[in-house]
């Protein structure tokens, strides 16, 4: 009898979309032949999904929500903008937030096996894509908790097409949603530029070093007055990813950080999502396809 082992249980659940009690009842009935467990997956009709494995899930809703001291953001996947509207789509969404907010898991594969209404999560998900017809993905997702004397601000763009949440300390009930808005609106990457990793500052310094070495005004000037120019530039170029030091999006010619400091507040954290960032989607070009198939 073959040894079912985590590896090979995750690769059949990624193959097939399937829960992983699922995987491994397959795993140890095909004696841990992965092409014979697909099959016999396909055939039990719990990898209805399976053949959708290979597109790309792009479009889809973000969500944020609270709960007493705890939020969940988290991301949910389809194919096109047409299914992230549908009922049985935001149904999906519900369930989800719902078992998140319950059960606090720690990480994906724990999220995953999270049970809500329907099953556990990952159940959920493929039996959204069976019924919707669309690859459905449970991409993404992060449990936030604050103390009792915090505040969470939370805003959802475009019916989740972009969600935030901040963490907001002192007097910031009144403008903890504004300050969501503008982290959803002006993409900040960090609270402050004493946030920014020490990698990353030493490369936009050599960056900006390259660029004034090109500049033929600096040529000549002193050492002092050149380091003086670097660190206004490096400066500048993290002022708009730093959420204190972008301009609030309110007050025109006002930094978050003076406006927070009016209003006897500060930022611990936060965090952005926007649906389908960072997924490369695929470009149809049907002119091409056709004049392609005409070739052939």
């Amino acid at each position: 009898m073959a040894k079912i082992t985590a590896a090979l249980v995750k690769e059949l659940r990624e193959k097939t979309s399937a829960g992983m009690m699922d995987c491994k009842k397959a795993l140890t009935e095909c004696d841990g032949d992965m092409n014979k467990a697909v099959d016999w997956l396909r055939e039990k009709g719990i990898a209805k999904s399976a053949k959708k494995e290979g597109r790309i899930a792009a479009e889809g809703l973000t969500r944020v929500a609270t709960e007493g001291n705890t939020a969940v953001l988290f991301e949910v996947n389809s194919e096109t903008d047409f299914v992230a509207k549908n009922e049985k789509f935001l149904g999906l969404l519900d369930n989800i937030q719902a078992a998140l907010l319950a059960n606090k898991p720690a990480d994906m594969d724990a999220a995953l096996a999270t049970a809500g209404a329907e099953g556990t999560i990952n159940d959920m998900v493929v039996n959204a894509t069976a019924t919707i017809g669309e690859k459905i993905s449970f991409r993404r997702f992060q449990i936030i908790e604050k103390a009792d004397d915090e505040v969470f601000g939370t805003y959802m763009h475009g019916g989740g097409r972009i969600s935030s949440l901040v963490v907001l300390t002192g007097k910031a009930d009144a403008i903890a949603k504004n300050i969501a808005m503008q982290v959803a609106s002006m993409k900040p990457l960090y609270v402050s530029q004493a946030d920014v990793p020490a990698a990353e500052m030493e490369h936009e310094k050599e960056v900006q070093l390259n660029i004034m070495k090109a500049d033929p005004k600096l040529a000549g000037k002193p050492d002092k007055v050149l380091q003086g120019i670097l660190a206004g530039k490096i400066s500048k170029h993290f002022s708009e990813v730093s959420l204190l030091d972008q301009e609030y999006f309110l007050e025109a010619k006002t930094k978050v950080s003076t406006f927070l400091k009016q209003q006897g507040a500060g930022v611990k954290c936060f965090v952005r999502y926007e649906a389908g960032e960072g997924i490369e989607k695929r470009v149809e070009d049907f002119a091409a396809e056709v004049a392609a198939q005409m070739k052939a």
